[in-house]
């Protein structure tokens, strides 16, 4: 009886193992769409519309065709890219130690604390990036954007990104219960 039970313990961990790494995937997909996509911020102005990423910037004037270009950005959204590229790598880093533990079954810890780092950075990148609001194609003050100005799906793609990895981690965290 005893041995049943065990298969089915680890049935159940190899479950929650597999969802874990989906979420892992899920949340690395989204903070590479984020980073890819130039729409962080988003300013209605009369003339044309001006979206801010951190790789690109466009700018649409009149209903024209769209236009992009590497921006200039600030000190803080260059750390921000940082920390979203490095979590990104521990995310990577998790998923591939989740699918590794199907054969070495403690790779399953390591992964776990490695997406936890992952967490750590994107957490800094969420709390970093709204320092530079200040620039002047936003016009605002660090942690306050303007009335015209609002955050963009690549932000909420990015806080999607934060979302999946906590969830994926409580699923890892399951796994690494003691039985």
């Amino acid at each position: 009886m005893q041995t049943g039970s065990k298969r089915s313990r680890d049935s159940d961990m190899d479950k929650l193992t597999i969802i874990s790494a989906c979420l892992f995937l899920a949340a690395d997909i989204f903070a590479m769409a984020s980073i890819a996509n130039p729409d962080w911020i988003n300013t209605g102005e009369p003339a044309g519309s001006l979206t801010l990423g951190l790789v690109r910037q466009c700018q649409t004037i009149h209903g024209r065709d769209r236009s992009c270009i590497p921006p200039q950005l600030p000190r803080e959204w260059i750390i921000t890219l940082f920390f979203i590229i490095l979590g990104i790598i521990s995310l990577t880093i998790s998923f591939s130690l989740l699918v590794m533990s199907q054969c070495r079954r403690e790779a399953t810890r390591y992964a776990r604390w490695i997406a936890f780092i992952g967490l750590v950075l994107f957490c800094l990148a969420a709390l970093i990036f709204p320092i530079g609001f200040y620039i002047k194609e936003v016009g605002g003050e660090p942690y306050k954007l303007p009335n015209n100005t609002v955050v963009g799906s690549s932000y909420v793609l990015f806080i999607m990104s934060i979302f999946f990895t906590i969830v994926g981690l409580l699923f890892a965290g399951k796994v690494c219960l003691p039985g």
